[in-house]
């Protein structure tokens, strides 16, 4: 079995972004050898979100707007966990929008339904973060 595991590193330029991984996700792939297996994306931190939908800029502000009424950023006194960080909010979104996901390979390459992309979704920018890739297959 092969296996390969890597980070990427994202730094939004604002507090929340949505970031299309996909092409660094299938560069890994390829980089991996795997023909057939499985291929993990995971956020390494607990204020940033990899989910899959569709590339496409009117749903990601209808996410943002969503997000923002599920778990509005302000006022930051709403919440008990701003105790030092206003960043409460994040968290929420977060899960929400979850913390991973799997892809099967297929062929070498990612196998996904009709207009599926992985994003990195970040909730509490402007600050150095990570995304594990773990690829495992023959």
């Amino acid at each position: 079995m092969k296996s390969l595991a890597e980070e990427l590193w994202f730094e939004a330029p604002s507090r929340r972004a949505f970031i299309n991984i996909t092409p660094k996700v299938e560069a890994l792939v390829r980089k991996s050898g795997v023909k057939e297996g499985l291929c993990l994306v995971n956020a390494m931190h607990i204020t940033a979100s990899v989910f899959i939908n569709d590339d496409e800029g009117g749903l990601h502000q209808d996410f943002e707007q969503w997000l923002e009424k599920l778990a509005p950023e302000k006022p930051h006194s709403q919440y008990r966990h701003n105790t030092g960080e206003d960043n409460a909010d994040a968290h929420l979104k977060r899960q929400i929008m979850g913390r991973e996901v799997v892809v099967a390979i297929t062929g070498g390459q990612l196998h996904f339904g009709p207009w599926e992309q992985i994003f990195y979704g970040e909730f509490d920018g402007l600050r150095r973060k990570r995304v594990l890739v773990k690829i495992i297959g023959e």
